[in-house]
């Protein structure tokens, strides 16, 4: 069940474009000058902690279906090394590759999104597997190598993690992060996740013209689902909509930069730089798209879209939170129900054939071997 279950095969992948035909040119396989020696150290590790059980089941070949294969509901069967069965020792060993492959705040988020979905399970009256800060799998693609090209995924309710290397290029898209609630108190650590996301695009939509704001914001009611490139749609075809920045004044061009780097930001410093530059080279076919209402508390869409990044960030309608004895979810639940910043998706890809680093892999495949 659920979104990953519509995944195409890895075989059959394109990407997103807006149109069907991908656009060229866009990656190369170069030096970032950035080592991936550490995350390359701590998956070995993380591997090497596990029983040959429980590395059989989490090891595909580099080209498997399995990375497609992920979705963000807390039902979806998952493969691959469950969290909540590992040793403490293992489960250590996990956080470390974590930490190494993600920002200071890349792990701090993943973190928090895992602990809010554990005060969703005691919320829901407990009982549900699916609903704890064990219920994150480990899956590897290929063998952890500073020249070969491998790579991870870890997943689970809400959070969904594509990491791949080759050389000293990394890839981390897609990446799925979201919460439901978005704030709360879990064993008595109070918790607000999506703080930044929320205000640097209100930011960036405050620093337009009120000309400008008219073509980025849609005339359509914002509805109780509006993510686009979820689960299940890796060979998504959108068109560009909003405003490209091209005429952008450079104060406003620099905070919608500093919109991605929010998201570009959950992986690993060096490497998020890397990413930025690619971003700012197509700052000028960068657009901009908003749904809803504009104010702080508002339950908001928006969307950048570029050759090279699209970011979707959805306040929903509650599901599972906040449609009991008044609490604040706000609004009826359902699809069809009242949106609330209370369960927000998000999520960053690399449109054109980038995620899951398979343009790369198939440069890598033609010219190297």
């Amino acid at each position: 069940m659920g979104p990953g279950a519509s995944a195409v095969k890895y075989a059959d992948f394109v990407g997103v474009t807006t149109d069907g035909k991908v656009a060229g040119d866009l990656y190369s396989i170069h030096s970032t000058d950035v080592s991936t020696d550490k995350v390359v150290q701590k998956a070995q590790a993380f591997l090497d902690g596990l029983t040959t059980k429980e590395r059989k089941a989490s090891v595909f070949d580099i080209e498997d279906d399995e990375w497609l294969a992920w979705s963000n509901v807390d039902g979806y069967e998952r493969q691959g090394a469950r969290m909540g069965d590992l040793t403490d020792k293992q489960r250590d060993l996990g956080y470390a590759l974590l930490g190494a492959a993600l920002s200071a705040d890349g792990l701090t988020q993943s973190r928090n999104i895992m602990k809010l979905n554990a005060f969703l399970g005691d919320y829901s009256g407990g009982g549900r597997d699916t609903l704890t800060e064990g219920a994150y799998f480990f899956t590897f693609m290929g063998t952890p190598s500073t020249t070969k090209p491998w790579g991870f995924q870890y997943e689970g309710h809400h959070l969904a993690i594509n990491y791949f290397v080759l050389g000293d290029q990394v890839v981390m898209t897609p990446t799925f992060m979201g919460s439901e609630p978005t704030s709360a108190t879990y064993n008595g650590e109070k918790i607000t996740l999506f703080k930044k996301e929320t205000k640097a695009g209100l930011t960036v939509l405050r620093s337009l013209t009120d000309a400008q704001r008219k073509k980025v914001i849609s005339s359509e009611s914002k509805a109780g689902d509006n993510l686009k490139a979820g689960a299940g749609q890796d060979n998504l075809q959108l068109a560009h909509q909003g405003l490209a920045a091209a005429d952008w004044t450079d104060t406003q061009r620099d905070k919608l930069l500093d919109l991605v780097r929010t998201y570009v930001g959950n992986m690993a410093d060096g490497h998020a730089e890397v990413k930025m530059k690619e971003v700012e080279d197509h700052l000028d076919a960068t657009y901009f798209y908003w749904i809803g209402e504009t104010d702080d508390d508002s339950a908001f869409y928006y969307r950048v879209h570029s050759p090279v990044v699209l970011i979707e960030y959805d306040a929903q309608s509650p599901l599972a939170y906040g449609n009991k004895d008044g609490n604040s979810g706000g609004g009826a639940g359902g699809p069809g129900g009242t949106p609330t910043q209370q369960h927000i998706h998000t999520i960053i890809r690399t449109p054109n054939g980038g995620d899951y680093g398979i343009d790369l892999l198939k440069l890598h495949l033609e010219t190297d071997h």
